[in-house]
């Protein structure tokens, strides 16, 4: 046997193992390459899906709606209670408000509607109260204990009546219209109605 003829052997025993099964590729370095080729990016998106959203957004292009989407609510718990006043509402008329002692003049039942059209709906109605003068009105949104998120739609009202500057304040409402199922929401009056209280408070005090 010559010098180095054990080490020949070798290095010929893997050219023909590498012959056989071609190029190896570290298990580690498999692995990875494999976990980083699972986390490609998969939408959800359907055609029917993309079409609803086209359609939703073309109809808040034509009314003005401007309320939050659901998935930027921030959520609330089922039981919680609803409380909202903005700077300048003095504490009474906000006391007379959650122990329900304003006269309730419009209200809106929720039940049964997704929050899409529940968003539509709440929107119109509170500018049709703001045109009709109303000053008190009630919306009942449900406690959503059972649903799945729970109190889905009652964390979008809770949202959504913040956003709207001619909502003074809400609460919930007594057990007697529902508990934490309902809120009464206090509107601003109107820019016409506005007017005409000033033209008569400033006729007083000019005494005709």
């Amino acid at each position: 046997m010559w010098p180095g003829g054990q080490t020949m052997a070798k290095n010929d025993d893997s050219d023909l193992f590498r012959e056989f099964i071609g190029d190896v590729e570290p298990l580690k370095q498999a692995m990875t390459k494999q976990k980083t080729q699972q986390k490609a990016p998969v939408s959800n998106d359907t055609p029917g899906l993309i079409e609803r959203r086209r359609a939703a957004q073309a109809l808040d292009e034509k009314t003005g709606n401007y309320l939050a989407r659901e998935e930027f609510i921030t959520p609330v718990k089922p039981w919680d209670l609803l409380s909202f006043k903005r700077d300048g509402v003095q504490h009474g008329v906000f006391r007379q408000l959650k122990q329900g002692k304003y006269s309730i003049d419009a209200t809106i039942d929720l039940h049964g509607r997704t929050v899409q059209q529940a968003r539509q709906e709440i929107f119109q109605f509170l500018r049709d109260c703001i045109d009709r003068n109303i000053r008190c009105a009630m919306i009942t949104h449900g406690k959503g204990q059972y649903r799945e998120p729970p109190a889905l739609l009652k964390s979008c009202v809770n949202h959504w009546l913040k956003q709207m500057d001619e909502v003074l304040a809400f609460h919930s409402a007594l057990p007697g219209h529902g508990g934490s199922g309902s809120s009464y929401v206090l509107l601003r009056k109107s820019v016409a109605m506005a007017e005409i209280n000033r033209t008569k408070f400033a006729t007083r005090r000019r005494g005709l």
